[in-house]
């Protein structure tokens, strides 16, 4: 077999549906599964995909992860999955009809191990004036992305990683760099978010490698309740808690782990955290003061949005003070299927 589709979801039956009826509309000559994976959820998720499965045109799999949070459904997904390569999207998304031959091309075409592509809108509520409508800060905390229309090479020049909502991978690509480090990514009451990033920094340092592919296009949804400020800010709070766990674990640079060279033995730090990242914090802070005045709400929004991130960072950092740094042990190699 070709391809394992995976979706990973919870409570979302009602948007679940519509996402199955679009999936079935993929046109591909590849044979392929699809695999949803129930993350303890509470609603009619089972008899939705029960139902859906009577006339999907392909073989439909429901398996159920007791365990909270999105990584750990996935990493159960992926030790299930038959399939040679195995694309992720989410039960808020619409993939286009070619989307796994598009996968397939740049697979073949890049000789890589993975690729993942633009994660378009799709707006179910006004645009907020504080929100561009163009790629940025903002974009990650909605889950979309746009790299343009050229194909590159994910991980080069400080670029950052693909979204797991558009993502393709060849299986043997875990089998080398392990699963995913669930405790990094987004469980209940919490908005984690590092997992993604953790395993394409693991799976760098050990010679994989993935493109962007412009052609392989999804639509997320961006639900009204999440134009608002109050998310974005609590986002980019447990975005800092999550660079500052990511850093426990790797020792990146807290604000650009990708292009992380930095040996943070020997950079001075102040109760855990480095120094030069209080000067970071005030410079955000006197640049929104600056925007403000200028009623620029776009530009004034986002450097307060930095200030929600290093408040984040700075609590995790202080929490570990001065016990210093933790190190998890692996929880990332390969785990037989529930």
């Amino acid at each position: 077999m070709k391809f394992s589709v995976i979706i990973c979801t919870y409570n979302r039956a009602g948007s679940l549906m519509v996402t199955l009826a679009n999936l079935a509309g993929l046109s591909t000559n590849a044979e392929w599964e699809l695999i949803v994976v129930d993350n303890n959820s509470t609603d009619n998720t089972r008899s939705t995909v029960e139902a859906a499965a009577k006339t999907f045109p392909v073989d439909v799999r429901y398996l159920f992860e007791g365990t909270s949070g999105k990584f750990a459904a996935l990493n159960t997904g992926i030790c299930a999955a038959r399939g040679e390569i195995i694309a992720t999207t989410d039960d808020d998304a619409f993939v286009e009809p070619d989307w796994l031959d598009r996968a397939l091309d740049g697979l073949e075409r890049f000789n890589c191990d993975f690729v993942g592509g633009r994660v378009l809108p799709a707006w179910k509520g006004p645009r907020p004036k504080w929100l561009p409508d163009r790629p940025g800060l903002h974009w990650a905390v909605i889950a979309l992305l746009d790299l343009g229309t050229e194909p590159i090479e994910f991980g080069v020049n400080g670029l950052h990683w693909p979204l797991g909502v558009n993502e393709a991978t060849r299986r043997e690509a875990f089998t080398r760099s392990g699963l995913f480090d669930q405790r990094l990514g987004r469980r209940a009451g919490t908005l984690l978010n590092q997992a993604n990033r953790e395993w394409h920094l693991r799976a760098r340092s050990g010679g994989i490698r993935g493109f962007y592919i412009p052609e392989m296009v999804v639509r997320h949804i961006v639900p009204a309740d999440r134009l608002k400020k109050n998310y974005f800010r609590r986002w980019l709070y447990w975005h800092g808690i999550s660079r500052a766990i990511l850093y426990e674990k790797l020792g990146v640079d807290m604000e650009a782990p990708d292009p992380s060279e930095l040996d943070f033995s020997k950079v001075p730090h102040i109760f855990g955290v480095p120094r030069y990242l209080y000067r970071n914090f005030l410079r955000s802070f006197s640049q929104m003061l600056i925007e403000k005045l200028k009623r620029n709400v776009v530009a004034s929004f986002e450097h307060e949005l930095r200030l929600w991130f290093y408040a984040g960072l700075f609590r995790q950092r202080w929490k570990n003070h001065p016990v210093g740094a933790h190190v998890y042990s692996d929880p990332t190699a390969m785990q037989p299927a529930k």
